[in-house]
């Protein structure tokens, strides 16, 4: 039995409610802690693969254990040691134990870790887990990988995310990311690249495509791209604690402070993002009392100090952007123009299809509804967001705003065709429920 948890029943005493309630335990951790744990799993074993495997066997193992034995006081030190067991059992079976005995040997710490809890279990899971992640972070964003590689795999690894939603991510097909997953994973291996934070003078080469993920972690939190819920909490709340880290990390590096205020601005809105139905609320319609003013106190302070220490980058200028909406009390009191202007330094700074269309909406909301859509037809020409909904959605916005209700519908079912997150496909069929002919 693990040490610290409840007593045993016996097997047949072991009520359904028992059983729900372990598996909850068991679902809430791997939510919660799946990357922690992964990342130690992955500097332990030293590789990825294997440490996936393991970390799914551990979970099997707790959805028979922990109903029978209870859940233990520390579940991600039982999940590793677990893991790392059943890693042990495998590499065995395929005669490569020789290969992995000094890693293994060198994590003998673990063993020391209980589900008791104590001093030391404390140290361990807030220092060492951190820099495990940091660790992994820093690996799959090796310059040898390719930058969407980068990106990928560590979405993938620390954060959980599926395959196909990390294609949604990046636009493209899911049997295309699928591949290079397996490539980025088989590169590590191959070119023996080291599971460590780079020393200072490697930093700044590695830092655009950490910066990213986050970023990337965020959004898919903030706007989920597949599933039922708008917003998946736990995913903004993991990319803007691994903000705070690389802040603490890298302090003189104006970028991650400025990444760190661009999230705490934005996610400061995420409840008044859905009414009490679960349904999108615009932003403009938004009850800004429900904002959340402290969040938008430390980022407006961290915006301001990444403005002052010299020539913004691109995380600036977006957080100077969300900053112009986090100061306006109503959404009449946005100064859309000078958010215009902000998005047209961002278009040279970091030129890409997704800035160009926000820059678009600034302009309809700035100059007028025909305008933007010049601009945005203009987008959708150059094909540079084919696939991506949120184009002739905008699109449909603004051609109703124009009046043309026959070319607003049109629009809407456009990206009702590519639409993926549910909450979005009901928002969309209201709006096209209100521009479409009443039947007689």
């Amino acid at each position: 039995m693990v040490r610290g948890a409840q007593s045993s029943p016996t097997p047949h005493a072991i009520s359904s409610g028992a059983v729900a309630s372990s598996r909850e335990a068991v679902e809430q951790v791997f939510k919660q802690e799946r990357g922690r744990i992964l990342a130690t799993l992955i500097r332990i074993l030293g590789d990825i693969d294997l440490g996936e495997e393991a970390l799914a066997a551990a979970l099997e193992a707790a959805l028979v254990q922990w109903p029978a034995e209870g859940t233990p006081a520390n579940p991600r030190a039982w999940l590793i040691r677990t893991a790392r067991n059943k890693a042990i059992d495998q590499m065995r079976r395929r005669a490569l134990l020789d290969d992995k005995r000094a890693a293994i040997e060198a994590d003998a710490a673990l063993e020391r870790e209980d589900a008791g809890g104590g001093a030391d279990v404390t140290e361990f899971d807030e220092v060492a887990v951190r820099d495990d992640q940091l660790r992994l972070i820093f690996t799959c964003c090796h310059p040898a990988l390719a930058v969407e590689a980068q990106v990928a795999l560590t979405l993938r690894t620390l954060c959980g995310l599926e395959t196909d939603e990390i294609a949604r991510a990046f636009l493209v097909p899911a049997p295309t990311m699928a591949q290079r997953l397996v490539r980025a994973k088989a590169k590590i291996q191959q070119a023996r690249i080291p599971y460590r934070v780079p020393d200072a003078e490697e930093l700044p080469a590695r830092l655009d495509a950490v910066l990213a993920v986050v970023y990337l972690v965020f959004n898919e939190g903030y706007s989920a791209s597949s599933g039922a819920a708008l917003i998946r909490r736990e995913l903004c709340a993991e990319a803007i604690r691994l903000g705070r880290l690389l802040v603490e990390l890298l302090p003189g590096e104006s970028e991650t402070r400025a990444l760190l205020a661009l999230m705490l601005l934005t996610d400061a809105r995420r409840d008044a993002r859905v009414d009490a139905d679960g349904e999108m609320v615009l932003l403009e319609d938004q009850d800004r009392a429900r904002w959340d003013r402290e969040e938008i106190r430390e980022g407006l302070a961290l915006v301001e100090a990444a403005l002052r220490a010299g020539p913004p980058g691109a995380y600036a200028l977006q957080a100077a952007i969300a900053g112009v909406h986090a100061r306006a009390l109503r959404a009449d009191e946005t100064d859309w123009r000078e958010i215009a202007a902000l998005y047209g330094v961002l278009r040279v700074a970091n030129p890409s299809g997704v800035v160009a269309l926000n820059h678009a909406a600034a302009v309809a909301m700035a100059e007028g509804p025909a305008a933007g859509l010049r601009l945005m037809d203009a987008i959708a020409a150059d094909g540079s967001l084919a696939g991506y909904h949120l184009l002739p959605a905008a699109r449909a916005d603004l051609l109703r705003r124009l009046g043309r209700l026959s070319d607003a519908a049109a629009a809407y079912r456009e990206a009702l065709a590519l639409v993926g997150n549910d909450a979005d496909r009901r928002f969309l069929e209201r709006r096209l429920a209100q521009v479409s002919p009443a039947r007689a």
